[in-house]
């Protein structure tokens, strides 16, 4: 099935996924592209009923500042410039942009000059006063004028567009921007100065769905169910007859991988659960006994913790730790790998309780007598890669000329000479589409809302070098934090939710002795893209209680700090 699609091309906002991701709330496909993707690659599907050009940072009327392709206006397709995008309009078509006086950074409200324009068309728009106040119809006064309608937005932008281009109308104005939108109707094109996409701007949704679905036409058939139906028919065609080994964590991500595949190959498919000893308190456990009341795919639990410990060994760099996991992780599962396809071509065994020993393994349920399966081997490695994760991990590529911030284990992390061929349905969904199919394959709550957990586990939550009896403060302490937040029920109400050990101590004073031991961090954050996220305002007598306890039950941590750190500017976790 192809969609109809909104091409979002990306002038270098810290918003421009943001974009992509609210025209896919509107149940419409959308795809992110560099401002200078050629042609070819923007309009390679005959699908693309519209462009979105995102805010930047750079000003239209310096050199060297991003341009507009020429392919947009070209393909008489609807157009909408936000920010940026839209002073790239006015400059290309003959209007003048210039720096503004007084910059407009944060809350605004406009004055919507055309509220019946098809772009505002569906907005819910404020009125100062009475708008039904008009003068009596017995008398011959003519009708008072309405007040103005006006709309709260986010603006961010120190250029401002002083005059159109031709045949362009002025849409809504705010106290700094004579401009603040404007529009060319006849040719579908719009340009706004403000920033839709963000939730500041309450009326945001309804402005995209009106570009997306009213102006371009584009069919809003973006939905879990038809992903699902194609990402299984994407996987059939991709893996044939091969098998696929899937790594699980117990997180949303990976479990959708594993819901996804089994439904589109079944028992091609074999999941692997690797205990590298990076795990929180009881988690490994928890994940095979979830994994068995909930999935139907073989598992096969192996316990590498020497292994993964002994490559951490005097490793303190972040990046170095990252790349040595993925590099461990691959070469465990390869091992796996070999040993699943051998055993093949041997009766398999019945599926006792895969127990968290070195090899432990369950390959199905076979029952006595019933066919051997036939000799194969594993071609493909299936791993819960989402957008995120992609993006973070850039490094120059031209799609995002994103810098790296740091490396997923399983983008950037991976050996260059693995074995297997990767497959990633999920590569270019965002966490909230994952949760939404996984909602929609059967999954239960308790997968579907999990918290993420990083692939490097708690080796990027300690900070500096990784040895088992840090590893077990943190366990326990986090485990504490985990404990009270269920206990308050702000579990659902916070997206990420983890303790960090730093590499600094601190002095203290416990039962009148001076102490000098170590600092815990809490990190509450809420989002719903995970591209950006604010920290949680938890309550002052939790994080008191929160406190309390660590530092009495957890030997050695005398402090606790919360970090109240949005992203941007630091990033979810610490490494």
């Amino acid at each position: 099935m192809t969609h109809d699609t909104i091409i979002v091309l990306d002038f270098g906002s810290q918003y421009a996924q943001l974009i992509a991701r609210r025209v896919r709330e509107q149940r419409v496909y959308s795809e992110l592209l560099h401002w200078d993707a050629p042609a070819e690659q923007a309009l390679a599907s005959k699908s693309v009923k519209g462009f979105i050009l995102s805010g930047g940072p750079a000003s239209v009327y310096e050199p060297g500042a991003p341009t507009l392709p020429a392919y947009v206006l070209e393909s008489g397709l609807p157009v909408l410039g936000i920010c940026y995008g839209m002073q790239l309009l006015a400059h290309n078509l003959g209007g003048r942009v210039a720096p503004s006086q007084a910059r407009e950074y944060g809350p605004a409200e406009i004055e919507l000059l055309d509220a019946h324009n098809p772009l505002f068309a569906g907005c819910s728009v404020q009125v100062a006063g009475d708008a039904l106040q008009v003068a009596s119809l017995a008398s011959d006064l003519q009708p008072a004028p309405l007040p103005p309608a006006t709309l709260p937005v986010w603006m961010s932008h120190g250029d401002r567009i002083e005059r159109l281009p031709a045949g362009w109308q002025a849409l809504a104005r705010s106290t700094n921007s004579p401009y603040a939108a404007m529009g060319d109707p006849a040719r579908g094109a719009y340009g706004l100065q403000f920033h839709p996409e963000v939730t500041h701007t309450p009326q945001g949704a309804a402005l995209l769905r009106a570009f997306a679905v009213d102006i371009c036409g584009a069919a809003a058939d973006w939905t879990p169910a038809n992903f699902i139906a194609e990402a299984s028919a994407a996987v059939q065609a991709q893996v044939g007859q091969a098998h696929v080994l899937c790594g699980l964590s117990g997180g949303v991500d990976s479990s959708v991988v594993a819901a996804l595949l089994h439904q589109a190959i079944g028992d091609q498919l074999t999941c692997l659960f690797v205990d590298h000893g990076l795990l929180r308190q009881g988690e490994a456990e928890q994940v095979i006994d979830t994994f068995q009341r909930h999935m139907q795919a073989p598992l096969v639990a192996v316990n590498a913790t020497e292994a993964f410990l002994a490559d951490l060994e005097g490793v303190t760099d972040p990046e170095s730790k990252r790349k040595r996991i993925g590099n461990r992780f691959i070469r465990v599962f390869e091992e796996e790998a070999a040993r699943i396809a051998a055993q093949w071509a041997l009766p398999a065994p019945r599926s006792p309780t895969p127990a968290l020993r070195a090899g432990a393994s369950v390959l199905g349920t076979d029952e006595p007598g019933s066919p051997l399966p036939a000799p194969r081997t594993i071609g493909y490695l299936a791993q819960g890669t989402l957008y995120p994760d992609v993006i973070e991990s850039a490094s120059g590529s031209r799609e995002q000329a994103a810098r790296t911030i740091k490396t997923h284990h399983n983008v950037g992390g991976l050996p260059e000479d693995m074995t297997f061929r990767l497959i990633e349905p999920l590569r270019l969904l965002f966490k909230d589409e994952v949760r939404a199919v996984g909602e929609a394959l059967g999954l239960p709550a308790e997968i579907v809302w999990r918290h993420p957990f990083p692939g490097p586990g708690l080796a990027i939550r300690v900070l500096g070098e990784v040895t088992w009896p840090r590893l077990e403060t943190l366990r326990q302490a986090d485990a504490i934090l985990l404990e009270e937040l269920h206990a308050a029920g702000l579990y659902r109400a916070t997206s990420q939710v983890f303790a960090v050990l730093l590499p600094v101590k601190s002095v203290g004073v416990m039962g009148d002795n001076r102490t000098y031991a170590d600092v815990v961090a809490l990190r509450a954050v809420t989002t719903d893209d995970f591209m950006t996220a604010d920290w949680a305002r938890l309550p002052y007598d939790l994080l008191a209680r929160i406190s309390n306890r660590i530092v009495n039950e957890v030997a050695g941590v005398n402090r606790v700090v919360y970090d109240i750190t949005p992203k941007p500017p630091g990033t979810i976790e610490w490494e």
